[in-house]
């Protein structure tokens, strides 16, 4: 009976075990997010040890340790938040894209706005597509994001901006080896080339096939946390490979790349109107 009365937390009401089940759910999905991050994972959890001494020590009502607690704590996290903020924006970027977020809140800015998305039209196509039919005859690798809902700005921002209509020569003079932009990826939005050299998050997968390089490895990273279409030209072998949802398929011609680009945004015109009628 003593040492309830210390712990007097113990005494449950519905509404405690209520708060239980939530924080409980709260951190289930928390684990959820950062999973397949080591690192943020690890200081999640010392967060979380730290927090529940914190409450140990105040239920013993030792006022100089939950003092002291307290201000590592408040200290601790703005500092956590400024040194892993890429770590974090990315995890936000994968809650946005799960939950449709993302998408619901860009649908709702272009109703306000006035504005439509602008969609690969079958000329911005035929141009990629024919420059990555030359790229794998010539053996130059390549790596082209094409982004859909989830904003990429973070990834363009790690690379230079260009602006310009899609063109199969410009696209494989930023791939030609003697280029200074050719090291990284290439950012298509909205019809558009907007970025080169942008550095792409790296898959944490550890079945990948040993053939798959660098490009494919950051082709599933940025697939893995994004909604983009990924095009991997390999420069060993010349393959060409579509990166979705952390899935990589071989390529057998130019043509199934095409029909795969078209479908690809024929199913998110069809996924904004679904939206878009829901509300």
């Amino acid at each position: 009976m003593m040492l309830l009365e210390i712990f007097g937390f113990l005494r449950l009401s519905f509404a405690d075990i209520l708060d239980i089940l939530l924080v409980a759910l709260i951190i289930y999905q928390v684990f959820r997010w950062i999973r397949g991050s080591s690192v943020i994972s690890s200081i999640f959890m010392a967060i979380l040890a730290l927090y529940v001494l914190r409450v140990v020590v105040a239920a013993l009502d030792m006022r100089l340790m939950s003092a002291i607690l307290g201000t590592v704590l408040d200290v601790g996290v703005i500092a956590l938040i400024v040194i892993f903020q890429p770590e974090i924006r990315r995890i936000l970027t994968k809650f946005g894209s799960s939950y449709g977020i993302t998408a619901r809140g860009k649908s709702f800015l272009n109703r306000i706005l006035g504005t439509t998305d602008t969609k690969l039209d079958s000329e911005a196509v035929k141009e990629l597509t024919e420059a990555c039919r030359s790229m794998s005859l010539d053996k130059t690798g390549a790596l082209i994001v094409i982004q859909h809902e989830t904003r990429l700005d973070y990834i363009i921002d790690t690379g230079d901006r260009i602006d310009a209509n899609i063109n199969r020569r410009l696209i494989m003079n930023l791939f030609f080896k003697n280029s200074p932009l050719h090291d990284g990826a290439v950012i298509i939005n909205d019809g558009r080339v907007v970025a080169a050299r942008c550095t792409l998050p790296i898959t944490e997968k550890t079945d990948i096939p040993p053939s798959f390089g660098m490009r494919h490895k950051a082709a599933i990273g940025i697939s893995e946390e994004t909604d983009a279409d990924v095009i991997v030209v390999s420069e060993e072998t010349g393959n060409i490979s579509f990166v979705k949802g952390g899935q990589v398929k071989r390529i057998g011609n130019i043509n199934e790349l095409k029909l795969l680009l078209t479908n690809s945004f024929s199913d998110q015109k069809a996924g904004d109107e679904s939206k878009n009628a829901g509300q």
